[in-house]
């Protein structure tokens, strides 16, 4: 049987996936702080039929060898941590991040989890939580009897309100940030958050616009870094590269059926 069937059908598979890493870049082009995905490719073993360097003859050597390749496989996706557009909401618990860190927020079961996603919520005990009601750490927590248009927070973390009878605001907290060392190396699980993984090192927490940490930006949005243009071209060439693998699949179909055809 031609190894070129089973190569082609590696390439449509590859781009299959690469088809649908683009599709899920697409489907997030508006959600808050999304980082696109690419995904990257690497090629399969090699058959060798002569090694370079086998001898030729007495004095001389083969200066190249004759390798076949057996197709392509994914080597893995990784998200591209590119800076988004900061989009202006008005609302005073938006937060965006401008530069490098992540916020960070306590999951169900305890443990932490890592998000650029600042669309915030203040829930009925004056906690800072997310969409989906994880609490924003180290905890904000406000006044009962606070100003809710008097809140503030600063480039550098300082959560600023005025409570009620009073005209100077007072500080009931500060955000933190995190980065880490390789980002590309958190775990995604949905919702807009990551998890740590060996390979993306541990937190290393800091102030907001200090130790190389991003500042922050109150009352906007840090949008998806998903340029549908960009997305667009990738989907037309891996549509051309999975129609150009099947035109190698059907060739080789073609060719199998000549040979059969050789004796009747």
């Amino acid at each position: 049987m031609m190894r070129s069937l089973w190569t082609a059908a590696s390439g449509m598979t590859g781009q299959q996936f690469n088809i649908d890493t683009i599709s899920h870049n697409l489907s997030n082009v508006n959600t808050t702080g999304f980082k696109k995905n690419r995904a990257e490719f690497e090629d399969l073993l090699y058959q060798n039929r002569r090694i370079a360097g086998t001898p030729a003859t007495e004095l001389t050597v083969a200066p190249t060898g004759i390798q076949v390749g057996h197709g392509v496989r994914v080597a893995s996706t990784q998200k591209m941590f590119t800076q988004g557009a900061l989009k202006q909401t008005g609302v005073v618990s938006d937060l965006a991040i401008q530069g490098e860190g992540f916020f960070r927020v306590m999951l169900i079961d305890g443990a932490y989890g890592y998000t650029r996603d600042g669309s915030f919520k203040v829930d009925s005990s004056g906690q800072f939580v997310t969409s989906n009601g994880y609490r924003v750490m180290p905890e904000i927590v406000l006044p009962d009897d606070f100003v809710q248009e008097s809140l503030t927070i600063t480039q550098d973390g300082r959560v600023m309100v005025k409570v009620a009878g009073s005209d100077e605001a007072v500080e009931v907290g500060r955000m933190e940030l995190y980065r880490f060392v390789n980002p590309a190396g958190l775990q995604a699980i949905g919702e807009n958050l990551f998890k740590v993984t060996n390979g993306s090192g541990d937190a290393i927490a800091g102030r907001p616009a200090f130790d190389g940490m991003g500042k922050l930006v109150h009352k906007f949005l840090e949008q998806s870094n998903v340029s549908v243009v960009d997305e667009m071209v990738n989907m037309i060439v891996a549509q051309r590269a999975y129609e150009l693998n099947s035109k190698a699949i059907q060739t080789s179909d073609s060719m199998l059926g000549i040979a059969n055809n050789l004796k009747r």
